[in-house]
């Protein structure tokens, strides 16, 4: 795809379609290449952490310091691929590996009850004492049958979450 100031070919187009699922058309495809290039200042081909910070919806977000873990130099195929969790096409197991990644943040494979502690902690902040949101927690692992002790993997949480119908959106402008 060479650099990001290049435009995309069909084939360039038909690849990142093929590598995030085809869960975009290929003019949102289009539309994203161009966010993705106003993004890259530099035209260096991927995005940095500086670069995602400059977008207000992302800086503002409480959980953007371990999504930036995720997405720090990521090149536009693997910038789309991170956006279609977000899509309306996309599966709930495809929405709750996303969540699984951003809650594993030792990048072990499990999810342990200090790691979601951490994420409410980003979520409520001054709103809930560590006290409350360790109650909290302890009773929803509890009632879906886990402990204190358990280390979540994926499969757990696709079991947990795979109930609920996940809400996680991106409007892609498409001119």
């Amino acid at each position: 795809m060479g650099t990001a100031s290049s435009m995309l070919t069909q084939y360039d187009i038909e690849e990142v379609q093929e590598h995030c699922n085809n869960l975009f058309s290929q003019q949102e495809i289009v539309s994203l290449y161009q966010r993705f290039c106003q993004l890259d200042r530099n035209a260096k081909g991927f995005i940095s952490s500086d670069e995602f910070l400059s977008v207000p919806e992302f800086a503002m977000n409480p959980l953007s310091q371990r999504l930036l873990k995720m997405v720090d130099g990521i090149n536009f195929k693997d910038f789309v691929a991170f956006l279609s969790a977000f899509s309306t096409k996309a599966t709930a197991h495809h929405k709750i590996e996303l969540i699984f990644k951003v809650y594993d943040s030792d990048r072990n494979g499990k999810v342990s009850f200090k790691d979601i502690l951490e994420v409410l902690k980003d979520l409520s902040g001054p709103f809930m004492s560590d006290e409350q949101r360790e109650q909290v927690l302890s009773q929803v692992l509890k009632e879906a049958g886990y402990t204190k002790e358990s280390s979540l993997t994926l499969d757990d949480f696709i079991k947990v979450l795979g109930q609920s119908e996940l809400k996680m959106d991106v409007e892609i402008p498409v001119d």
